[in-house]
């Protein structure tokens, strides 16, 4: 399995098309993030533990897909990403 250091953005981020690749963060209506490969991700429906070094993981784990087409599947764990 591959690991992917994430980075923690600043809370409330904008979301933009430029936002780095393991990326995420907490907004008002909840968390997100940006898979290794870059894609864009909403994690409510996970349960999301925050530590106090500011990482977080994330349960179950997450894909994301479109048209049921797999994009990303792994999981993020005290901020670290590994694809499943």
């Amino acid at each position: 399995m591959t690991e992917f250091q994430g980075k923690r953005l600043e809370d409330d981020y904008q979301w933009n098309a430029g936002m780095p690749a393991g990326a995420y963060w907490k907004a008002e209506s909840g968390w997100f993030c940006v898979t290794p490969n870059g894609h864009y991700g909403n994690l409510s429906a996970h349960d999301v533990i925050e530590h106090e070094n500011g990482t977080i993981t994330v349960s179950p784990s997450i894909l994301v897909s479109s048209a049921d087409i797999e994009l990303w599947h792994g999981f993020l764990k005290e901020g670290v990403w590994t694809e499943c």
